[in-house]
């Protein structure tokens, strides 16, 4: 387990020194459309212009770069992940670059773009099971039965410095005078690990911005969780925007939301789908469902009473 200091400031900051530079300094901007509908400034952060078109790539970049240097994969010992798609997406362009075999379980109803990528990034996808939970008990015992790394999104630490990248990149701005002071940051919510980067940097560099978490109705488990202080899985996570779609809590990611994160908020489908649909004719890209949940959120009210951050996370859809 990596110490939970990997999330203070001083380790964001050098953390974006070290990220290919593909995945950083993103586009960022106070769009007047969505600023005119929501009635304050809206800051854009789109992570959508990446080799991997999500913002997946930051983490996974710091986490298996530091599992390299520690020597702990390689060509002699693989990392596993399981992914809905995005996350893997990330692993398998890091272990290409860093020269580390890659493996990514998924459930036989994985959004089939997402495979395809990844099995085109090197990495040797393996399809288990109907749903998320088949493909995740599958790599855990993969991973045992070839001393391979096992490497679970939300539970490392360093893939939520690598996230937390983002939000410096806009603080940053903020102090060079190109972007408004965000009031609100309002970030999609799927094992914790984006969220708790964010958080992170934005309670250092900028306090009194509060930080909102958004997942749909249809799949509570870290709202919940963070409700009650203490993990909770639900029965399903039935959801159509699969980068968001949790059904079992990661508690390493609970425990880290405390005091990181001020509210959650839970919007139906319907609020995601027409976030999405407003956010792709707005924008003129593409916006995959969970990247529509920091728009949706925001909609959701209560409306804020300064600048609000939105994150387009990720164009796979």
């Amino acid at each position: 387990m990596i110490a939970v200091d990997e999330l203070r400031p001083a380790s964001i900051r050098r953390a974006h020194g070290t990220i290919d530079p593909v995945f950083t300094n993103s586009p960022q901007f106070v769009h007047d459309g969505l600023s005119e509908q929501m009635g304050v400034p809206v800051i854009v952060k789109i992570e959508t212009v990446n080799p991997i078109r999500s913002f997946k790539g930051r983490g996974t970049w710091v986490a298996v770069s530091a599992l390299v240097a520690a020597r702990q994969i390689g060509r002699d010992r693989a990392i596993v992940c399981v992914s809905a798609g995005n996350f893997g997406q990330g692993v398998a362009y890091a272990a290409r670059a860093l020269n580390v075999r890659a493996i990514v379980y998924a459930g036989l109803r994985a959004n089939p773009a997402k495979v395809t990528r990844m099995r085109a990034l090197g990495a040797d996808v393996i399809q288990v099971g109907e749903a998320f939970d088949d493909a995740r008990a599958a790599s855990e015992t993969y991973a045992v039965e070839h001393d391979a790394e096992l490497l679970v999104d939300g539970q490392d630490p360093l893939i939520s410095t690598g996230a937390g990248t983002m939000a410096l990149e806009v603080t940053d701005a903020v102090k060079a005078g190109s972007l408004p002071v965000p009031a609100i940051a309002s970030v999609p919510v799927g094992n914790g690990a984006l969220i708790n980067g964010v958080g992170s940097w934005m309670r250092a560099e900028a306090p009194n911005c509060r930080i909102i978490g958004v997942q749909p109705e249809a799949a509570p488990a870290m709202a919940l969780s963070w409700r009650a202080g203490r993990p909770i899985d639900t029965g399903s996570a039935a959801t159509y925007a699969d980068g968001i779609a949790t059904r079992i809590a990661i508690p390493r990611a609970v425990e880290l939301m405390a005091g990181r994160v001020d509210d959650m908020v839970l919007v139906p489908e319907v609020a995601l789908r027409e976030a999405q649909a407003q956010l792709t004719e707005e924008l003129g890209i593409t916006v995959e469902g969970a990247a529509a949940a920091s728009w949706a959120g925001l909609l959701a009210g209560p409306r804020p009473h300064g600048p609000a951050l939105v994150i387009i996370t990720g164009s796979n859809a």
